[in-house]
């Protein structure tokens, strides 16, 4: 079916999905001959009877068997007979080249390093701004926006529900005001900003272009990206304003929009991070995030867009856990799975429509409040694995994020760590170091093999919104998180500092504290925003917002308007639940 037909479907009527391709099958050339390969297996067999057998019968083995973290089995070694299979031209390549096995760009880190953001957003927009300036004078690339509770759940700072959450974990915004004060002397044409929030991101992405604008930066020149990632929200950090389908339609607005207007910008920023921080194993992450970004360009394609008009500015964020070697095999995974389903199943005709560009950082969930000084190695561990993998992007947590958000001391570590990493490592001399290591192929193919199973069988259940409806990826994740924590609690896996390795007193470590008065001042600047503005004005605005959500069209242009005429995040989010419902999950698992 041609994808303009598409939209031309009754309503309801879901069009047949191409399946997601297979996995590669024995390759018409492979790197080692026939006979090679039996050479090398029968030496192996050899080694493992002799060296091997005698070494076991004086050691006992420190675990019954050896795994990764997503349970991929570890053989005792391996060597060219594991990858009887490959094909060097086929699945791994060069860089640049498809299927972008080792990375999107030919010359990865030696022509460019990959942009060091550090997340910031607390308080009040004043506080934040700050702390931008702050990051930028100490050699941070790019912006990385972190918006306060109710911003994400689509409140303002005087309703009742935002009472003890303004500005507690990320900046309080409600009006274009509140972006003024955000982005004041931060020149927007020349830095490009990353924004998380999902829910309410279309009213983000209207208010930076409008301060674009107001800066005399037309929004075709603004450059950054919108998390945007609503099935993610649905499946594991739950913050959410209305159902998932007219959410994802909100989303695929978004992408239409971009696409026709702010070629620079990505709209939605396709998030595993949160997949895994909420307990998923690295294939579970793998197969789920892909699966979503899948499910984004099924709908847009079903709506009449061309693959090559959207797809390129598509991006990815992914969680970097402690397994550096599985980390880095899932990177390069992602980027071989994402370009084949591209080209194979959607027809992707453009270079850049098959790139699977991505930003990381480093795992939440896996830093401790027990000795969080150890939370620096962790950091510096997982990220050299995102830097191993070819990410373009990565923040890197603080010290003392268990605690609260990080202070400027914790913040600098974070960043310098990136900057010894970038300058010191050796790790931008050369592209791909780790492809060719027989672990590092045989876990990429692992993981390539056990996601595109999840993706058969997202496939065969109607696609990833079906999945989510159903609690498919909610059930999966759920019952691998409680594997996990019932490992620490059997001491089956070691966390140090945490079931081993303890100390006995710990001395307390700095923190920041967010004062009750950012509450206060921001209510306040609601109101003075709210008794200066046309009343008449903001009712019409949002009038065409409700009815571009009645009537199926897209919302981006009428929710600008709105914002253009001070309306606030809670005003245009309220409408949202008007016309389409609140969403509540019934908690199936």
């Amino acid at each position: 079916m041609a994808p303009n037909a598409l939209k031309d479907l009754p309503s309801g009527h879901e069009a047949p999905r191409a399946e997601t391709p297979a996995a590669p099958t024995r390759a018409e050339h492979p790197s080692y001959t026939p006979e090679e390969i039996a050479r090398v297996v029968a030496a192996r067999e050899r080694w493992t009877a002799e060296e091997l057998g005698e070494v076991l019968a004086k050691l006992p083995r420190r675990r019954a068997a050896f795994q990764t973290d997503s349970g991929i089995p570890i053989p005792d070694v391996l060597d060219p007979g594991h990858r009887r299979e490959a094909d060097y031209l086929r699945d791994v390549g060069y860089p640049g080249r498809y299927p972008f096995t080792r990375g999107p760009q030919p010359t990865m880190y030696r022509g460019r390093l990959w942009t060091m953001r550090q997340f910031a957003g607390f308080g009040s927009p004043e506080d934040t701004n700050r702390r931008f300036h702050f990051l930028l004078k100490a050699g941070m690339h790019g912006l990385s926006t972190a918006f306060d509770m109710p911003a994400l759940m689509g409140y303002d700072p005087d309703h009742p529900l935002s009472r003890g959450e303004v500005g507690k974990e990320g900046v309080s915004v409600a009006t274009l005001r509140d972006f003024e004060v955000l982005f004041d002397g931060i020149p927007l044409g020349d830095v490009t900003t990353s924004m998380t929030i999902n829910a309410s991101a279309v009213v983000a992405l209207a208010m930076y272009v409008a301060v674009g604008e107001q800066q005399g930066v037309p929004r075709a020149k603004l450059g950054g990206t919108l998390q945007a990632d609503m099935l993610k929200e649905y499946i594991a950090q739950k913050e959410w304003i209305v159902p998932p389908r007219p959410a994802v339609k909100i989303v695929c607005d978004m992408i239409a929009f971009c696409a026709e207007e702010m070629p620079r910008w990505n709209p939605v920023s396709i998030s595993g991070y949160h997949i895994r921080e909420a307990g998923a194993t690295a294939v579970q992450e793998l197969a789920f995030t892909l699966a979503d970004g899948l499910e984004y360009v099924q709908q847009c394609v079903d709506r009449g867009l061309d693959v090559d008009a959207f797809a390129p500015r598509l991006s990815f964020f992914w969680d970097v856990h402690n397994d550096l070697f599985e980390e880095v095999a899932k990177f390069r995974a992602a980027r071989r799975i994402w370009a084949r389903t591209l080209k194979e199943r959607f027809g992707a005709k453009k270079k850049e429509s098959l790139l699977l560009r991505t930003h990381a950082q480093t795992a939440g969930v896996s830093l401790t409040a027990q000795q969080p000084y150890n939370n620096v190695v962790r950091t510096a561990l997982q990220a050299f694995a995102a830097v191993l993998g070819g990410t373009q992007s990565l923040h890197t947590n603080s010290l003392d994020e268990t605690y609260a958000l990080p202070t400027e001391e914790a913040v600098t570590i974070a960043l310098r760590t990136q900057q010894i990493i970038a300058f010191e490592s050796g790790a931008d001399r050369v592209v791909d170091p780790l492809a060719g290591s027989y672990y590092v192929e045989y876990l990429t193919d692992e993981m390539e093999r056990r996601a595109l199973e999840h993706l058969r069988h997202i496939d065969a259940m109607g696609g990833m919104i079906r999945a989510v409806e159903d609690g498919y990826p909610q059930r999966e994740i759920a019952e691998s998180a409680f594997r996990y924590q019932r490992e620490i609690e059997t001491g089956d896996r070691t966390i140090v500092g945490v079931n081993a390795f303890r100390t006995e007193e710990e001395e307390p470590i700095p923190i920041l504290k967010i004062d009750e008065s950012v509450a206060r001042a921001q209510v306040e600047r609601l109101r003075a925003v709210k008794a200066s503005r046309s009343g008449e004005r903001v009712k019409e605005a949002l009038a065409g917002v409700e009815r571009a959500a009645k009537e199926g069209v897209n919302v981006v242009p009428p929710v600008i308007a709105a914002v253009k005429a001070y309306a606030s995040l809670g005003e245009i989010c309220d409408v949202f639940r008007k016309v389409y419902g609140v969403y509540r999950e019934d908690g199936r698992f």
